[in-house]
C-alpha cells in the first residue's frame, strides 16, 4: 500500500517533555487513530507533522514529498482541523469562502455551499453565531471544497454532543470510501475509534507504545480479573495497570505473558482498557520512584 504519510524517528524536545522516536506509517485511504493521554505529545506530533514546530531529529514526508523542503506544495492537499476554530468571529460564510480562495486555486465555490447546505450551516450565519459542532463541520466544508487528500484532526469531537460526534465520523468514513483519501485522527475519545479507526498510533509520555492496525493492537492485550489469593508474585510482575478490590483484583496483561495467568478469566481489552490501565501503570511507577 502506499504510504499518504511517513513519519520517521521524529524527535522534540521541550523544558519539561520529549518526544522520542515517533515512526509509523499511514496508508492511503485509511483512517489512523492517533491516541494518547493528555500531555503525550499528539499535538506535538501533528505540529511537526504541519512544520508548525521545528522538530530535532528524524523524518516526515507526505504525499512521498518532505514536509518541510515542499511545505507549500503539500499544504494544498492537507485539511487540518484543531478543537477551536481557525476563522474570524465576525466572517460570515461568504467570508470565510474568500479567505480561502485566496490560498487554494482549486476551490469550488459551488461545493463548498452545497456542503453547507447538506451540514445544515445557514449561509448568511457569522461564525460566532455557530455551535463548535458546526465549526467543526464548517472547517471540514472548507477542507473538502478544495479536495484535500489528506485530513489532519487534533481532537475535533472534544467537548461536541453525542449526535454531532456521531455525524463527525460518518462524514470521515464518507470522506475516504474512494480509496485516494486518508484521515490522521487525534484524540483521547477512543470509543470514537473503535468505530472508524483502520489503524492505531499509540503516544504515552512522549515514548511510541504501539503502532499498526485496530485489531493487532487490540488483539496485544486481555484484561484479567481474579481472586486476590490468585495474585501471585510471577503473576503480579506481568501486569499492567493492577486495579485490586477488598475481594479481587483487575489489571492488564500482554497477550505472551497469557500463560502466567493459568485458568483466570481474560476478556478482550478495548482501545479505552489499554489506555487507561497503561495511565495506571505510570503514575504507580511514578509513586514508587518517589518513595
Amino acid at each position: 500500500m502506499d504510504s499518504m504519510l511517513h513519519v520517521e524517528a521524529l524527535e522534540k524536545s521541550y523544558a519539561d517533555f520529549r518526544l522520542d522516536n515517533i515512526s509509523f506509517d499511514l496508508p492511503e485511504g485509511y483512517i489512523m487513530g492517533l491516541i494518547g493521554p493528555n500531555g503525550s505529545g499528539k499535538t506535538t506530533t501533528i505540529k511537526a507533522i504541519l512544520n508548525m514546530t521545528e522538530r530535532e531529529g528524524g523524518k516526515i514526508t507526505v504525499f512521498g514529498k518532505d514536509n518541510i523542503a515542499s511545505e507549500q506544495e503539500i499544504k494544498k492537499d492537507i485539511g487540518a482541523v484543531f478543537d477551536s476554530s481557525s476563522f474570524v468571529d465576525e466572517w460570515t460564510m461568504a467570508d470565510v469562502e474568500k479567505a480561502y480562495t485566496l490560498f487554494y486555486p482549486a476551490w469550488d465555490s459551488e461545493k463548498y455551499w452545497s456542503l453547507l447546505s447538506r451540514f445544515r450551516i445557514g449561509k448568511t450565519k457569522k461564525v460566532k453565531e455557530l455551535s463548535k459542532g458546526m465549526q467543526m463541520k464548517l472547517m471540514l466544508a472548507c477542507a473538502f471544497s478544495y479536495d484535500a487528500r489528506l485530513l489532519i484532526l487534533d481532537e475535533p469531537t472534544s467537548g461536541l454532543d453525542p449526535v454531532s460526534r456521531d455525524e463527525l465520523l460518518d462524514i470521515l468514513c464518507e470522506y475516504i470510501e474512494d480509496g485516494r483519501r486518508s484521515v490522521l485522527f487525534s484524540t483521547h475519545i477512543t470509543p470514537d475509534l473503535e468505530k472508524i479507526a483502520d489503524y492505531i498510533t499509540y503516544i504515552h509520555l512522549g515514548q511510541l507504545i504501539f503502532t499498526g492496525t485496530k485489531e493487532d493492537f487490540a488483539d496485544s492485550f486481555r484484561v484479567v480479573r481474579g481472586d486476590r489469593k490468585e495474585l501471585t508474585p510471577r503473576l503480579e510482575a506481568r501486569l499492567i495497570g493492577l486495579r485490586t478490590f477488598p475481594t479481587g483484583f483487575e489489571a492488564l496483561i500482554r497477550k505472551e505473558d497469557l500463560a502466567a495467568a493459568g485458568r483466570l478469566e481474560c476478556v478482550p481489552a478495548s482501545i479505552d482498557d489499554i489506555v487507561v490501565f497503561m495511565s495506571r501503570q505510570t503514575d504507580r511507577n511514578s509513586q514508587e520512584e518517589n518513595i
